[in-house]
C-alpha cells in the first residue's frame, strides 16, 4: 500500500486565495486518515494535490518517498468517490463499476467476475442490470464505491462520499465503508465536515481552518486535548465550554482562576498548574466539556460553579441546560467572521488579544502560524451559557438555581493565540 507526505504544501489560487498553507502531513500505509474542517476550509484542495488534479504553489506532494508533484493523476495509482457519484448514466451498475477494467483491457469473463464480487461485497449484486436513475442515493454511492474498489488501488481519495444522504444511510455506509477499507488495506484519505464521520471512522483525524492544519492525532487525541482552541470548539456536541478566566497563583497551594465573580482552584499537585501558574495576573481560557459537569446539591462545597438555568434543550434521551454563572464566554467562529448583530463590545478582548511580542510581530506571527484567537476577527465574546447534560425532561426550568461540580483533571487550558496550555501532552 502506498504512504502519503505533503512537505510545506501551499496552494494560492489565481485570485490570491490562500486554500492551503505550509502544510506538513504524513499518511502511513494502510492508514484511514480523515481531513475534517468546515466548508472552504482547504480540505478537498489537499486531496486534489494528491490527486494530481491541482498543481501545488509550493512544497512537495510525496507517494511512497517519491515527490510526485510532476506526475500525472492516471499514474499515481489513485481511485477516487466524489460527493456526487458521478456514474455514467447510459450505463448500468455493471458497466459502471467495470469500467476501469474495461479500460485497463481485462478481458469480459475476468471482468465480469471482479465486479460480481464487489458488488456482492457492497450489497448491489442484484442491481447490476439497472441504470443509474433506478437507484436509490445510497446504491449510487455503493455503486460509485464499487468502481474506485474493482481497480485494487493503492490509494483511495474520498471527497465527503456521504454528504447527499439522509443521516440514517451515512451512518450504515460510514460503517460499510471503513470496515471494507480496513479489510483491504487500502492508504485511505477521506475528507468531511462532519465530525461524527471522522471520529468514528478514522485511524487519525487531520482538522483544518483557513488552509492551516490545526491538529493531527487519532480521535482520542484530539478530541481528549485538542491542540488549539479551534480545535476544541469544533470538536464535540454540545461544544466545548470555552470561559475567559483571571489567574492568579499562590505558590506551593494552587492556582486560583477567576471565572466571573467564581473561582475555581487548580491544585499545586496538579502538573498543569506549573504551566498555567506562567500566566499569573493574565487571562487565559478555560475548557470544559458537558461531560467534566456534574448537578449537585446546593450546599456541595469545593470545585463548583453556581448559576441559573437560562434555558432548556430536550433531546429525548437527555436533556441539555444552559446556566447564567455570571462569566464570559470566548467564542471562536468556524469560518473565523464575527457573528453580525451580536451586540458584544469585542474592544476589550481586541486588545487582550493583539498584543506584540517583544520583537515587534504579533503573536501568531511568532508561531509561525495564523492565530486562532490572534485576529480579533476570528473570535468574540458574551456572556457565558454554561451547557450542562441533565436527565430526559427535568423538573427544572429557566430561571431555576444550578449548582454544578467540575471535574478538575478534565478542564482544558489555551493561551491568548489559542495554543493549547499543558504539560508534556502527547
Amino acid at each position: 500500500m502506498a504512504t502519503v507526505a505533503l512537505k510545506d504544501v501551499t496552494k494560492v489560487f489565481p485570485d490570491g486565495t490562500v486554500a492551503v498553507e505550509r502544510t506538513n502531513l504524513d499518511v502511513a500505509s494502510g492508514e484511514f486518515m480523515v481531513l475534517l474542517g468546515p466548508s472552504g476550509c482547504g480540505k478537498s484542495t489537499m486531496l486534489r494535490m494528491i490527486a494530481g488534479l491541482e498543481d501545488p504553489t509550493s512544497g512537495a506532494v510525496l507517494l511512497d518517498g517519491e515527490v510526485a508533484n510532476d506526475l500525472p493523476p492516471r499514474e499515481r495509482g489513485v481511485a477516487m468517490v466524489f460527493q456526487d457519484f458521478a456514474l455514467y448514466p447510459h450505463m448500468t451498475v455493471g458497466d459502471n463499476i467495470g469500467f476501469p477494467l474495461k479500460l485497463s483491457g481485462i478481458e469480459p469473463g475476468p471482468r465480469a467476475d471482479q465486479v460480481a464480487e464487489v458488488a456482492s461485497a457492497l450489497g448491489i449484486g442484484d442491481v447490476l442490470g439497472r441504470k443509474p436513475k433506478q437507484l436509490s442515493g445510497g446504491q449510487r454511492q455503493r455503486v460509485a464505491m464499487g468502481r474506485a474498489i474493482v481497480r485494487r488501488p493503492r490509494l483511495f481519495l474520498m471527497d465527503e462520499p456521504l454528504s447527499n444522504l439522509d443521516s440514517g444511510l451515512r451512518a450504515e455506509l460510514r460503517a460499510e465503508i471503513s470496515g471494507l477499507v480496513h479489510e483491504m488495506g487500502v492508504t485511505t484519505v477521506y475528507v468531511t465536515h462532519d465530525q461524527a464521520e471522522a471520529l468514528t471512522m478514522a485511524d487519525r483525524v487531520a482538522i483544518m481552518r483557513k488552509g492551516v492544519l490545526q491538529d493531527v492525532g487519532t480521535p482520542t487525541e484530539v478530541y481528549g486535548r485538542p491542540a488549539t482552541l479551534y480545535v476544541a470548539a469544533f470538536l464535540g456536541s454540545p461544544r466545548m465550554n470555552l470561559l475567559e478566566a483571571q489567574v492568579y497563583v499562590h505558590l506551593d497551594r494552587h492556582v486560583a482562576l477567576h471565572v466571573g465573580d467564581q473561582t475555581l482552584y487548580l491544585p499545586w499537585n496538579d502538573l498543569r498548574s506549573r504551566a498555567v501558574a506562567h500566566y499569573h495576573g493574565e487571562r487565559i481560557v478555560v475548557g470544559m466539556r458537558a461531560e467534566a459537569l456534574t448537578p449537585v446539591t446546593p450546599d456541595t462545597q469545593g470545585d463548583v460553579l453556581r448559576g441559573r438555568i437560562r434555558y432548556l434543550e430536550h433531546h429525548g434521551h437527555e436533556t441539555l441546560a444552559y446556566l447564567d454563572i455570571g462569566a464570559t464566554a470566548i467564542v471562536v467562529d468556524e469560518m473565523g467572521s464575527v457573528p453580525v448583530n451580536t451586540g458584544i463590545n469585542t474592544n476589550g478582548l481586541r486588545r487582550f488579544f493583539s498584543r506584540l511580542s517583544a520583537n515587534g510581530r504579533s503573536a501568531e506571527e511568532d508561531s509561525g502560524q495564523q492565530g486562532v484567537l490572534g485576529d480579533p476577527g476570528r473570535h468574540h465574546r458574551r456572556p457565558a451559557e454554561l451547557a450542562v447534560r441533565l436527565a430526559p425532561y427535568p423538573a427544572v426550568s429557566g430561571g431555576h438555581p444550578l449548582t454544578v461540580s467540575i471535574r478538575m483533571d478534565q478542564l482544558h487550558f489555551f493561551d491568548e493565540r489559542g495554543q493549547r496550555i499543558d504539560v508534556g501532552w502527547r
